[in-house]
């Protein structure tokens, strides 16, 4: 099954992809927010190039596990957007994925301007590789 996962921000969508067989996830691109949620031609592009069976959207929870308002927002952008793509939508917890998307990216020598626009992308692939570790058995 084939799975794309957004990392949703009020300007910035990133986007990454993955399979539950190879249980491997994959930066794509970062598309402006707008673009996905009008379902402009860039966006629709991406899905019929991906092929998507599954929506996975990183849900941001406070450290504690709590989600607040942001969370509550990224729901209701992300049920928007699954059902305008016509895909079932789960979530993932996407606690310190931008983190660690920073932290990888430096550790590969990149630095602050060429990360510029590539963490969220980054982001998304670290909490779908998490979520297809959790479920890829169930939907394989």
């Amino acid at each position: 099954m084939r799975v794309l996962a957004l990392d949703i921000g009020e300007k910035r969508i990133g986007v990454a992809v993955g399979d539950t067989a190879t249980r491997i996830a994959l930066p794509v691109k970062v598309v402006p927010a707008n673009e996905v949620l009008a379902n402009a031609r860039t966006w629709r592009i991406l899905l019929q190039d991906e092929e998507p069976d599954l929506l996975v959207c990183g849900l941001p929870r406070s450290l504690s596990g709590q989600q607040g308002k942001q969370a509550a927002r990224v729901k209701g952008i992300a049920q928007r957007i699954a059902q305008t793509a016509g895909l079932p939508l789960e979530f993932s917890d996407e606690r310190l994925s931008s983190s660690e998307a920073k932290h990888r990216m430096r550790e590969q020598g990149m630095s602050e301007r060429e990360m510029r626009g590539k963490i969220d992308m980054v982001a998304a692939a670290l909490f779908l590789e998490t979520w297809l570790d959790r479920n890829a058995d169930k939907l394989s």
